[in-house]
Order: C-alpha cells, then structure tokens, then sequence
C-alpha cells in the first residue's frame, strides 16, 4: 500500500506564534491553517491540539462544524455557488453551466450523484465545486464565491469566461468608494438617517465622517455619566434591528446592573440570513457610525473591550475595518483614556468561519469562545452571563449605527418618524422580480406594496404578482391581500413578518412550491444539529417539498409538513428551528391549492420538474 506523504508542520510555527495557547484562539487557527495548506490534514488537527491544549475531539468538532473549512484536499480553485432562495430563482443557466463545464451533478442530496457531486473536485483537479446558502450580495445575483472574491451578476458567458482563466479574471469591486450599486443617489422617498453619508464621504476617511457631524455621539456620551446614556436609549425606543426587536436600552440596563467589572460588547455582522444584505451595506459604506455605536455603547454598560464577530463571506471588509479602527485609535476615540475620560474601550476583530446559526447570540458566543456555534440553554441571558462568563450586549450591526444619532440629537428626534411602537427609521432590502432590486431607508410603517412600487419600480416586464416573503427566509409568504399591512414590530399580528427587514417578490412565473424547497433546503442545511426537531424537522420538510415537486408526492404530505412546522415551532432549541417553521406554515396557509397541484400532476407556473426521478432515499 503507497504511504501518505508527511504533512510538513512548519508553517504551523508562525501561525501559533501569533495566538495565545487556548481554546479561543482554535477557530483563526484553523483558519489560518486552512489558507496554509488549502485544507486541514488530520496531522494539522492533532499538532493544534496539541499546541492550544484543546482535546483532539473538540478540535475537530470545530473543523467540521463550519462549512468554510475543509477536512479533505480540494482542487487549485473551490467554486461557491450561492443557493439562497433568491439565487434559485436565477441558477438554471448557470448550474447548466457549470454541469457541462466541470460535469458536476449540482443536486445530489437524495440520490447518488451522477457526476462529481458537491464538494468534488474535476478529473483536471483544478475547481471544487461547492455550495453556499447566501453571500449577501443579492440585488447582484446570481452570485458565485472562489478564491475569496465574490462574482455578482452572474451569465453563462461569465461563467466559461472565469473558469477558462481563474488568475486573470479580474474580479468584481466590492468597496466602492462611491454610492454603492444597492442605492440611488437621490433617496427619493426615503428618510436616510443611518444610510445619510453613504456615496458622499469616504467610507475610510476619519475626517470626512466628522466634518458630516459624525463623532457628536461620542462626544455627547463621555460629558454624560453611564446611567443617562441608558435612559437616552430607553426613551428612544429603539429595538433590535436584527429580527428579534429586543428593547437595545433595556438589554444595556441589565448588563450594565450585572455584577463584575469585566463586560463586553459583542457587534453581531454575521449577517447570513438570505435576502438581507443591509449590514454589509453598512459596515461597507458608514464603519464609523457602527464603531461609534459601539463605543457609546461599552460607555454606557462599563465594558471596556468589544468584539466585531464579522461574517466569514464578508471577509473582504477586514482590511476596512482594521483601517477604521485603527484611526479611531489614533484620534483617541478608542483605546486608552478616550477623549481625555477614564474611560477605555478597545475593538478585536474575529472572523466567523460560514454558520447562519451564529447569527444566534449565545451561538455566537460560543463560536467566538472556540467552540462550536450551538445555541446555549438560555437562561442565563447573555446581558448577565455572555462571552467568558461575563455580563455581554450583543447588538446587531445596524442597532448600533442608529445610536450615534440618538445620543447626540436626543429621543424625542428619534421618534419623530415611525409608529409608536415602532419608532425611528428600518433599512430595508428588495430583491426578486422587481425592475430595481436594491436597499432604501424609510420609516417604520411602509407596506409591502409601497416597498414594490416606490422603490422597487414594480414587477419586472409588466409581469403580474404571485407572493412575496418579507422578512427573509424566517419570514412569512403572503399573498396579494397582505401587501397593505403596514411594516414594524406589530406586524407579525396582522400575518406579516418583519424580521430583518427583506422582502422577495416573485411575479407569476415563480413557484412558490420551488421557493419554499429552496428556504427549507437552507435551514437544514444551516441547522446545528442540536436538537431533532430542528435538525429532522428541516430535513424531512425538505425530502416532502423535493418529492412533491419532482412528482413523488402523496396524498397526507401537506398535513404531514403542517405537522412537522408545529412541532419545529413549539419544540425547537432556538429561533432557527422556531423560525423555520413559519415559511412553511404561511405558504401552505396561503398558497395551499397551488401547492396541492403538484400532488396531482401539474405545476401551475411550470417550473417544476414533476417527471422527475428524485425519490427521498
């Protein structure tokens, strides 16, 4: 039998030489690793067991659970293809594409695949093929991921055009300095308070931000004591933007009542939910105002160092941030002794490894701990037991971007606009078949139907609505009779979602039977696995929705789905598999008899392949 060749370790040297010799250091290990030697050997595995004292299970525990790193070899180039929903709605060609390119089988997962299946490498050895749920940049799509550049807007010219000459493609700009591609210039209807300087600062330049009226929060916040900054952010009535809507102030009141002198501040920019693409938007175009928001925030709770937990695909935003962060340090608006106070705050920049599930607080925290991302038993919440035991806010990205403006221009401003349960203004994200897919910022209160026609520009061609799912892809699909129900945090009352503020709409040459497949075929590709409800609910509501629609159906199937969506909602772990429950029970609430065609031979878009051969194995 031919031996394996040794697997040299020492490049492992300069990577251990730049991490403390814990657990916590495990992930940007691995990662680190993993760019050293395009994979992590098992010999890799068990030297940084060895070297960070973590037991050889765990380590590997951790290299299996995201879907960023890899245990086997893979080819010179590794191609992503995005499947979010969104994406799904566009693929055809280029899976056709890639298929007589590379013979890859794209959709092996219940059957055996006819060609290299995901994550198999080509006879040539150059590409793996591999899939994503969503790189974030859906207004562009469909999108691929491949050597740490993201290609938007992809054709089938595009596609052979990047394949026949991966090293000089040139690969799309993702920073721009100007307005980015998302937004238009004029705001038109919009009311831009957290999106006010994007396309007409720097996004890089300290100065610029300032002489835009940026930093007044900070400034504000030191001549206050701790206890008033709270108050200020109470009375605003500012909830969470990243789906939940905690109150931010009172979350900041519990952490800052906690016992200890150690507290942290967590950013959550691990923005992976589908559709949703207004954090990026953000920490790309306006990173002071969110360092500014975090900032004011350990001011006001007495933390003294804070965490920006970026997702992995965002990678590409690292070098900014370290820039903006690093200028802050300088200016002494962080670090040491900020603007002459006592006060010190210091910002680390983690890098998430591919795992919606982290977008969970307490999973976030576990990942950010060196472990796997799962959901921890809550309670203890984390504003009293967070990250290292200690009491930790964990605030989404635009959360943060809006208190700048709270602190330095007062509540009363802020509630100006909005409803009086939901007051201030909501970054929203359109995608799907409308003539301008894109981000706007309005108040809290527009509807579905004014999102389309005012800022999407209508249906595409002139094509009539089907459904739209608000909310992303935790969200609800409603059907036409929804699209007047005002959005805000009271919403989900009326059957629409809110969630983290995206709506996808599908004219009528869209399958709302293909959609939901879609969204189910992500969260059990998403799920943690810690609890079976979760993790066989997600499976099994995908095999039910792969078999209607490649014609395998049966009769009791759709009570059967409504059945699992109860249980997933009531017995689920976390807001994943709780969540994961309400596209499904929306869709067949509201879109039952489309769905219920398919049981008896007929797709009434004509999109599914019902004589398929795809058979749940």
């Amino acid at each position: 039998m031919k031996s394996q060749p040794t697997v040299d370790l020492k490049p492992l040297e300069s990577i251990f030489a730049r991490h403390a010799a814990s657990q916590e250091s495990l992930l940007p290990v691995l990662q680190e690793a993993q760019q050293a030697y395009g994979y992590l050997p098992k010999e890799v595995l068990k030297a940084v067991s060895r070297r960070l004292k973590v037991a050889e299970s765990r380590v590997y525990g951790v290299a299996s659970f995201y879907s960023m790193l890899r245990l086997e070899p893979v080819g010179l180039h590794v191609i992503d293809l995005c499947e979010g929903p969104l994406c799904e709605l566009r693929n055809k060609e280029i899976r056709e594409t890639l298929n007589r390119e590379l013979r890859i089988d794209l959709d092996t997962s219940l059957r055996p695949p006819q060609g290299i299946g995901v994550r198999g490498t080509d006879p040539s050895g150059k590409f793996t093929y591999e899939t994503t749920s969503c790189l974030g940049y859906c207004a562009q799509g469909p999108l691929m991921f491949m050597d740490g550049n993201i290609y938007t807007k992809l054709s089938t010219g595009k596609v052979k055009a990047i394949l026949s000459d991966p090293e000089g493609f040139r690969p799309d700009a993702l920073l721009p300095k100007g307005m980015p591609p998302e937004l238009t210039a004029d705001a038109e209807g919009e009311t831009r308070r957290v999106l006010a300087d994007v396309g007409k600062i720097d996004p890089e330049s300290m100065e610029d931000y300032r002489e835009a009226g940026g930093l007044q929060g900070i400034d504000a916040a030191i001549a206050m004591e701790p206890e008033e900054v709270i108050r200020i952010v109470k009375e605003s009535g500012l909830r969470g933007r990243g789906g939940a809507g905690f109150p931010t102030g009172l979350k900041w009141e519990f952490t800052a009542e906690a016992p200890g002198d150690e507290k942290y501040i967590i950013l959550n920019a691990d923005e992976s939910e589908p559709g949703v693409f207004k954090d990026r938007l953000i920490l790309q175009s306006v990173p002071y105002r969110v360092l500014e928001g975090m900032v004011i925030a350990g001011y006001a709770v007495g933390a003294s160092k804070g965490y920006i937990y970026l997702r992995g695909e965002y990678k590409h935003l690292r070098d900014r941030l370290e820039r903006v962060i690093e200028q802050m340090e300088r200016c002494h608006f962080l670090g040491d002794n900020i603007l002459g106070s006592d006060f010190s705050f210091h910002i680390e920049l983690h890098l998430g490894a591919g795992a919606y599930i982290c977008g969970e607080e307490t999973a976030l925290i576990e990942s950010l701990e060196g472990k796997r991302g799962q959901p921890r038993q809550r309670p203890p919440y984390p504003p009293t037991y967070g990250f290292r035991g200690k009491p930790t806010v964990v605030n989404n990205v635009e959360t943060l971007a809006n208190v700048p403006d709270i602190i330095a221009y007062g509540p009363d401003w802020y509630k100006e606009v909005g409803t009086p349960g939901s007051p201030g203004t909501k970054v929203f994200t359109i995608v799907g078949d409308v003539n301008r897919p894109g981000a706007f910022e309005v108040p809290f209160g527009i509807t579905p139907r004014e999102a389309i026609e005012r800022f999407g520009k209508g249906i595409r061609n002139g094509n009539k609505f089907h459904f739209a799912q608000v909310g992303g892809s935790a969200g609800a699909f409603i059907p036409e009779s929804l699209l007047d129900v005002p959005l805000d945090y009271d919403s989900v009352k009326k059957g629409v979602t809110l969630g983290a503020g995206s709506i996808l709409v599908a004219d009528h040459t869209a399958c709302v039977l293909d959609i939901l497949r879609a969204t189910m075929d992500f969260f059990r590709h998403e799920s943690c696995g810690k609890c079976a409800p979760c993790r066989l609910g997600t499976y099994q509501s995908y095999s039910i929705l792969t078999n209607i629609a490649f014609g395998k159906g049966k009769e009791g199937d759709l009570e059967l789905l409504e059945h699992l969506a109860e249980h997933m909602r009531k017995e689920s772990f976390c807001g994943l598999g709780q969540s994961a429950a309400v596209p499904l029970q929306t869709a067949l609430e509201h879109f039952r008899e489309e769905i219920e065609a398919h049981l008896h031979g007929h797709c009434p878009a004509g999109v599914c392949d019902l004589g398929g051969e795809k058979v749940a194995g």
